[in-house]
């Protein structure tokens, strides 16, 4: 069936700066990691994007290596792209990402310019586009030199493949470093992408939202939910269809009594503030603002317009930041102590 997006869609999201640019994103955003390879049915990723325009979600991020297998995630959003969303292309903004493994040989991942360059090219295939709205190193690299890295996104805007470059999960110091390369060489940094939630406060330790506000950058954080931690899915132990069983980049061990305690008692918190866990998760990671916009995931649409709904309460008490503090950094829950890639 042709679709036809909500009318209203638009009134049903807030949109924050992305730093000092003119760029505007969703507070909400739909990451395409683990859900849109083959293992999810074509029809089911159709609704859940679908789901996410209607409801003003108009930034969905991928990575050359989503899936699974690597780069299915980025054909499968190319095919909506031709049969929902084709007439919306300036709607949307549309990122990618290299860095990681994606393919067998010696130019298959890390921050060489052969790599980023080549990985972009095989993304805009995929995807059916011209260019993307952002492209991004996705991790560090140690063993090539940043200036090559930030070079290569230089090029990648100039060249036109992309608009705006951004970077993830680099501390503060190397970003302090990436952006004043990319500044001298005339393309500014626009957005980070750090991993950020209750359980991994890496950021915090590090003051990297500091060094974005400072540097004016805005922020993205992925893993807002603890990959589905931060939800009722894991109340009651570990159900059969969820990421812990299935192997999905979900270490299952993580998940103790103690652990499992504490979620039951942030649920409870969530009810009293009148929202489900998911959405007091995303909104803690988006309280005062200093975060642009928090990552999701979903699996179905339903998720999505739950995750939507933290729109209606953004805000905490002191003592509501308190209690959230106690039961999780204050008992030495962290659960991705080395997140970001130095």
């Amino acid at each position: 069936m042709h679709y036809n997006p909500s009318q209203n869609r638009y009134d049903k999201m807030v949109y924050r700066r992305c730093g000092n640019s003119g760029l505007k994103l969703p507070v909400i955003s739909l990451g395409l990691w683990q859900n849109f390879g083959h293992n999810s049915p074509h029809q089911i990723k159709r609704e859940i994007c679908q789901t996410a325009f209607d409801n003003g979600i108009t930034h969905f991020d991928l990575a050359n290596n989503y899936g699974p297998p690597a780069g299915s995630a980025e054909e499968a959003f190319g095919d909506i792209l031709k049969s929902d969303f084709s007439g919306f292309r300036d709607e949307l903004i549309i990122s990618s990402k290299a860095g990681y493994n994606m393919r067998s040989g010696p130019y298959g991942e890390w921050g060489s310019r052969k790599y980023l360059i080549a990985s972009c090219d095989q993304s805009l295939k995929s995807l059916g586009l011209d260019y993307v709205d952002i492209f991004y190193s996705h991790r560090f690299d140690p063993n090539t030199p940043l200036e090559e890295t930030m070079g290569a996104l230089d090029h990648i805007v100039k060249s036109g493949r992309a608009l705006y470059v951004g970077i993830s999960s680099y501390n503060s110091q190397r970003t302090k470093e990436a952006v004043k390369i990319l500044t001298d060489l005339g393309t500014p940094c626009l957005i980070h992408q750090p991993s950020y939630n209750m359980f991994n406060r890496w950021i915090e330790d590090d003051n990297l939202l500091d060094t974005l506000e400072d540097l004016g950058l805005g922020s993205i954080v992925f893993t807002p939910l603890a990959q589905g931690m931060l939800t009722k899915k894991y109340l009651n132990g570990v159900p059969n269809d969820s990421r812990a069983v299935q192997g999905k980049g979900f270490d299952r061990s993580k998940l103790n009594p103690e652990l499992i305690q504490a979620l039951n008692q942030l649920n409870d918190m969530a009810s009293r503030r009148g929202q489900t866990l998911a959405q007091m998760a995303l909104a803690w990671v988006l309280r005062g603002g200093r975060v642009t916009t928090a990552l999701m995931g979903a699996s179905k649409p339903e998720q999505v317009l739950d995750c939507v709904g933290v729109i209606e309460n953004l805000d905490f008490t002191d003592d509501e930041l308190s209690e959230i503090d106690h039961l999780s950094s204050d008992q030495g829950i962290n659960l991705w102590a080395a997140s970001s890639e130095t």
